[in-house]
């Protein structure tokens, strides 16, 4: 697969899951904290499964956008793409991440939300990234 790849960008992560990290042009910081249920102390840092989901739920709203305007539907201006992002053992070793889309398409009948969804997961960057390596579960709200 080949990407003509439009926009690049770098963060840099220091400390692990107890650290920070930081775009290279500094317009994101954010200090981290590992979960309790993951072993560490908790906190009010962020964790990499939160970044995970927050970066996927804004990209599958302009996934939506972009297939909107293929089949011709608008995406209401409230849309909104909640996504929850689970991490834990796999039975194969290592871990691994589960990801699941809650979309709200409010005005829209159900059948062209439906059609706009399954256009989106093929569009978006991040459900082509996980596509076959994260269970990825897609519910319409």
């Amino acid at each position: 697969m080949t990407v003509d790849v439009k926009y690049r960008t770098t963060a840099s992560a220091t400390g692990g899951r107890d650290g920070s990290a930081r775009t290279e042009d500094g317009s994101f910081q954010v200090q981290l904290s590992t979960p309790k249920e993951l072993g560490g102390a908790g906190g009010s840092g962020a964790n990499p499964e939160q970044l995970f989901a927050a970066g996927y739920s804004a990209c599958f709203i302009g996934a939506l956008k972009v297939a909107g305007g293929q089949l011709k539907l608008k995406v209401p201006a409230d849309a909104t793409v909640t996504a929850t992002v689970g991490i834990g053992p796999r039975s194969e070793g290592g871990f691994g991440i589960t990801a699941d889309l809650k979309v709200s398409l409010p005005g829209l009948e159900r059948a062209d939300a439906e059609r706009l969804v399954e256009a989106a997961h093929q569009i978006c960057p991040y459900s082509n990234a996980t596509r076959g390596n994260v269970d990825v579960g897609l519910t319409l709200a």
